[in-house]
């Protein structure tokens, strides 16, 4: 299985967030021609409804990180590199993420069409070793962690 240059960046910048005190919720990253853009959302760990991530926050992570990246140096090109806070449409991409939301609502966007729908909006009622379980109009609906495209908080 090949890995891909975003699941590298991960897996290297993911633990040192956590040794500071934050979480990474996603990574997006963008080729360009003659740049390219790592953005990086984060959180705390503990969540603390009153505190957001600051500009402070932002400012610690991005250089923690530059300095990772400068010494692996994983991307071929030019970067930007971007830090931010997750927002109200809080992008789940890990089973933590959805354990943390049970009782919110979210949307799902499976990988490929089951039953000829890709999209849910609903209830997260449960979360399992293998995927979670959402209430859609009244229905129970069972989507396995593998399924998942796409997932975040719904407003």
């Amino acid at each position: 299985m090949t890995v891909t240059l975003r699941e590298r960046l991960i897996a290297l910048i993911e633990p040192v967030l956590v040794r500071l005190g934050y979480e990474l919720v996603e990574l997006e990253y963008a080729a360009g021609r003659s740049q390219a853009v790592v953005r990086l959302f984060i959180d705390h760990v503990v969540i603390d409804q009153s505190e957001g991530i600051t500009l402070d926050d932002g400012e610690r992570v991005s250089r923690e990180v530059a300095a990772l990246l400068d010494v692996d140096d994983p991307i071929p090109t030019a970067y930007t590199l971007e830090v931010s806070s997750p927002g109200f449409d809080r992008v789940l991409r890990t089973a933590a993420h959805f354990e943390r939301f049970v009782g919110s609502r979210v949307f799902v966007e499976l990988k490929a069409p089951r039953a000829g729908r890709r999209r849910y909006t609903g209830m997260l009622q449960a979360v399992n070793a293998t995927g979670i379980e959402l209430e859609v109009d009244k229905q129970k609906v069972e989507v396995l962690f593998e399924e998942i495209g796409k997932a975040r908080l719904a407003g």
